[in-house]
């Protein structure tokens, strides 16, 4: 009898956290996306003949994205149950398509269109400053670099295809993307642009490679964000000569990983003047939760590379549990092109460190978090395939503007998850109606989001 209690109170509370989620996602989009829906119209139409609107179509692919189903089938699955075509055509007053047709128009439509689409997005956001108190020194937009995997084939899937041979003579086919993702301190990892590593048409002496597609990276995001004051973040295959004159080339500043034994002339400049300057190092202690965290920071400023000016920064960081006292020591390093001083070296040194947001927030949570990003979507059609990423990459960015809100972190209590709270919000739009006049309420009313 109380176990039976219990499920009833717990399915309660289910049924309307899962019901604040569908009302706080379709606040998310018309409060901060009010001309989406205008804006998908605007893409070009290929087709001659068609049943759905095309921004039927992309709606609904990433929707799909967003509810995390992780497939085309599973998502056609959910559109055959009444109550989630009922509740779908309630929130976007449209209607859901099968996904073969919509795969039929990610195969069409050009390459540009999506990404163009998100950086409106993106643009609007910067508008209404939604990340301007994340900035370093109030200024600088952390824009973290990093490349990661999407597909990969043992037989080959098209032209574009990377190779690599094992030492067995076993050759596999990839297909890369670099990102250059704006991150937070408090979790946002959210694409700005997006250039696929990937080999051209026809012969060629060399395979692309993440620092040559860097090149095309940069060249489109000065292009698309020209006055966005930004700092690059990346790991330690950057500090080098290119790296250094396309950042000086934008005016972009940079943090980026400096290995051990990279940039020997670098390091015997640092070695040489570590032991004689002076008033170039602090240390620092703060106590989180239950752990004491010691951090020692020691910095140079101005080393000639090759005619480039990089300052480096080293910061030793010893964590200790209170309780048991178990330690724990990391070491940091990083180049920059910005001047250290003790009242900027411990922000400078943490923004180095989010980079790791990227891989984090940004590739682990599109990868096992249920966007399923390595999952073919479209085996055969590159275009599609890139055109499915582009709506990963939306969704992931309507759903991160949810999740890390006040509101929602809310939900968050005891043992509940994000995961939990997708599970319920997928059942509910299964097995619940939308009551339509909420959603005529929040359409109405003046509305605000306010995050961490």
């Amino acid at each position: 009898n109380r176990k039976r209690k219990h499920k009833q109170k717990l399915n309660r509370i289910d049924n309307q956290n899962a019901k604040n989620i569908v009302l706080q996602l379709y606040k998310t989009i018309i409060h901060f996306f009010p001309d989406l829906f205008e804006r998908i119209e605007e893409i070009e139409d290929y087709r001659n003949k068609f049943e759905y609107e095309l921004v039927e179509l992309i709606v609904a692919c990433i929707f799909m994205m967003m509810v995390k189903s992780g497939s085309r089938n599973a998502f056609n699955n959910y559109k055959y149950t009444a109550s989630f075509e009922k509740n779908y055509r309630k929130l976007f007053k449209m209607r859901i398509p099968h996904m073969d047709t919509v795969n039929n128009v990610m195969c069409k439509i050009a390459q540009n269109e999506l990404e163009l689409l998100k950086a409106h997005m993106i643009r609007t956001l910067l508008i209404k400053k939604v990340f301007h108190k994340f900035r370093l020194f109030n200024k600088y937009f952390m824009i973290a670099i990093d490349g990661t995997g999407i597909m990969s084939f043992s037989e080959r899937h098209c032209e574009h295809c990377l190779t690599k041979t094992s030492k067995k003579g076993k050759t596999t086919y990839f297909h890369n993307v670099l990102e250059a993702k704006l991150i937070c301190s408090n979790g946002f990892a959210i694409s700005l642009m997006t250039e696929w590593i990937e080999n051209p048409e026809g012969d060629f002496e060399k395979q692309d490679a993440e620092l040559k597609a860097f090149l095309r990276l940069a060249s489109k995001l000065h292009k698309m964000y020209p006055r966005l004051p930004i700092c690059i973040t990346a790991d330690g295959l950057y500090p080098n000569q290119t790296f250094f004159s396309v950042c000086k080339k934008y005016n972009w500043r940079y943090i980026v990983t400096f290995k051990d034994g990279n940039l020997p002339s670098v390091w015997n400049e640092v070695k040489m003047l570590r032991e004689i300057t002076s008033d170039n190092s602090y240390k620092e202690t703060k106590v989180i939760k239950k752990d004491r965290i010691c951090s020692k920071y020691t910095w140079i400023n101005e080393i000639d590379y090759k005619g480039f000016w990089v300052n480096w920064i080293e910061c030793i960081e010893t964590t200790q549990q209170i309780e048991t006292q178990e330690e724990k020591t990391h070491r940091f390093v990083h180049l920059i092109n910005m001047e250290i001083n003790r009242n900027k070296a411990a922000q400078i040194s943490e923004g180095g460190r989010l980079r790791w947001k990227i891989e984090n927030e940004g590739f682990n949570s599109q990868k096992n978090q249920g966007y399923n990003l390595q999952h073919k979507f479209s085996r055969v059609n590159l275009t599609a395939a890139k055109n499915y990423y582009q709506c990963i990459q939306i969704a992931h960015l309507i759903n991160q503007l949810m999740i890390f809100s006040k509101e929602f972190q809310g939900l968050l209590k005891g043992t509940v998850t994000i995961k939990h709270l997708w599970f319920v919000l997928v059942c509910y739009l299964i097995s619940a109606q939308i009551d339509e006049s909420e959603i005529e309420q929040l359409s109405a009313r003046r509305i605000q989001v306010r995050f961490e």
